[in-house]
């Protein structure tokens, strides 16, 4: 692919194949996509206890599933639990973007970033939170994170490139932030417009 098409599919806000839609009612789940300025897009996320990592039949097991069912719905190839109102230090991704692919899904639970690489790259991102807007994004190389599975056991991961850039993303959420404190003061103010529809259209109770 070139730096063109690898550039326009990445901007289309962390969709693998196609721009990422709002799925609205997922069939199977009762979890949403929330948008900007939910404030569970803002609140801390508590660490899962070891004794409900029991595997599968668990409900944060539950709860991962019907995050891929939300993600796939989106079109999208990462989702951080906080964005669908479960704040909790929980994520699923799937580079692929294809829920075919099964066997490339991923559940973090606790994870910590341990090693960043000090190079950057910038790419264009955006996120299912913010719909139909999207800025150029610094982000380290390379990482290295540590985290649980469902189960409870622990595992290390080197993450580069493009999978690098979907796990600092989604572990933003888990910390609070969100893409747009990422931004230059230009991508802000390019961007700003359309934050304001988006802070109109939720009304009252917002976090900025």
């Amino acid at each position: 692919a070139s730096s063109t098409s690898f550039r326009s599919w990445a901007s289309s806000l962390f969709s693998a194949v196609e721009e990422e839609v709002d799925p609205g009612i997922v069939e199977g789940t009762d979890l949403r996509v929330l948008k900007y300025p939910h404030p569970s897009l803002r609140a801390p996320n508590d660490e899962v206890p070891m004794e409900e990592l029991t595997g599968p039949g668990s409900e944060i097991s539950k709860i991962a599933k019907e995050m891929f069912l939300v993600m796939y719905a989106t079109k999208g190839v990462g989702l951080a639990a906080p964005q669908v109102g479960i704040n909790k230090r929980l994520m699923v991704y799937n580079d692929t973007g294809d829920s075919k692919k099964w066997m490339k899904e991923t559940v973090m639970v606790n994870p910590k970033i341990v090693e960043f690489s000090s190079a950057t790259d910038i790419e264009e991102e955006g996120c299912l939170s913010f719909p139909d807007m999207g800025g150029d994004v610094e982000r380290s190389k390379w990482i290295k994170v540590e985290a649980q599975n469902l189960k409870g056991k622990k595992m290390k991961k080197k993450f580069t490139g493009w999978e690098a850039r979907i796990f600092q993303h989604e572990y933003d959420h888990l910390d609070g932030k969100v893409y747009i404190d990422r931004l230059t003061e230009e991508g802000r103010k390019e961007v700003q417009p359309r934050l304001n529809e988006l802070i109109d259209d939720f009304g009252e109770g917002g976090e900025l």
